[in-house]
């Protein structure tokens, strides 16, 4: 009996073991995870102001994908979009109305999460609000108004802009300028040759197919450009090179007409 009693309490003394060292596994197993596996939700949340709503761009880019983050717009800044809607000032009324707009289009774009954030900042000036959103939620502020990013700065707080979107895509050389190019081929169209831009953009220049394949490079001037999905082409001019001189080409027909009149002397 005793023995018996002994391998019963020693069964006993396993099982709560098991049962112990797997529970013990286990939270260490989920408290690694916790700390070491990301989260799912890793998208930043972006507080869009009154500036880019008004614009309007911010539409397009969102449409295009190229904000996949949690975009959010404070009820605030609504709250003062209808009030410019509302206002004498014909000019702001269109844009805030316009604004309105635009923020009723972001919310049914697919490609990315758009809500009305409920702030309750009825008390607070909007800009105000949505630097505490942003510093609250350790998230970011998407505005076109200079001094609101410039303060945002100062408060550690990031910020970005559609302008400087634009500034960064925009052509690098403009209907006008002058640039000296190597043709390397021939265009698709008769008497056209191709250049590229150091950053592979593709040039068209009429007239100058027949400087394809030389290494001499030709001054040209930019006309236009195209942006297409396929990306961009620009087109341009040869820049006339001056013709000779008459002066110049009487003097050198004289100095091969000089050794003619020495033989006759002879």
């Amino acid at each position: 009996m005793v023995l018996l009693y002994i391998e019963a309490m020693e069964l006993f003394i396993y099982i709560v073991g098991s049962l112990i060292l797997a529970e013990t596994t286990a939270l260490t197993i989920r408290e690694f995870s916790r700390k070491h596996v990301p989260t799912k939700n890793t998208r930043r949340k972006v507080f869009i102001d009154t500036s880019t709503l008004m614009d309007g761009r911010i539409l397009s880019v969102v449409k295009a994908g190229f904000l996949g983050d949690e975009l959010l717009i404070p009820r605030s800044v609504i709250r003062e979009m209808q009030l410019l809607a509302d206002g004498s000032d014909s000019e702001k009324r269109a844009r805030a109305r316009f604004g309105l707009d635009v923020a009723n289009e972001l919310e049914r774009v697919e490609l990315a999460t758009v809500e009305i954030y409920q702030d309750g900042g009825e008390r607070v000036k909007v800009d105000e609000r949505l630097l505490e959103l942003a510093k609250e939620h350790h998230g970011i502020i998407l505005t076109n108004d200079y001094n609101l990013a410039k303060v945002a700065a100062t408060e550690k707080i990031d910020a970005i802009n559609i302008n400087d979107l634009a500034q960064g895509l925009r052509s690098e050389y403009l209907p006008g300028d002058k640039l000296s190019v190597q043709i390397v081929s021939t265009g698709a169209n008769p008497h056209q040759g191709v250049a590229y831009l150091p950053d592979g953009t593709m040039v068209v220049v009429d007239n100058a197919e027949k400087f394809a394949g030389n290494k001499q490079k030709v001054e040209i001037e930019f006309v236009r450009y195209l942006q297409t999905a396929a990306g961009k082409m620009m087109f341009a001019k040869l820049v006339e090179t001056p013709k000779p001189r008459a002066k110049h080409a009487e003097n050198h027909g004289r100095s091969r007409q000089a050794p003619r009149r020495n033989n006759q002397h002879k």
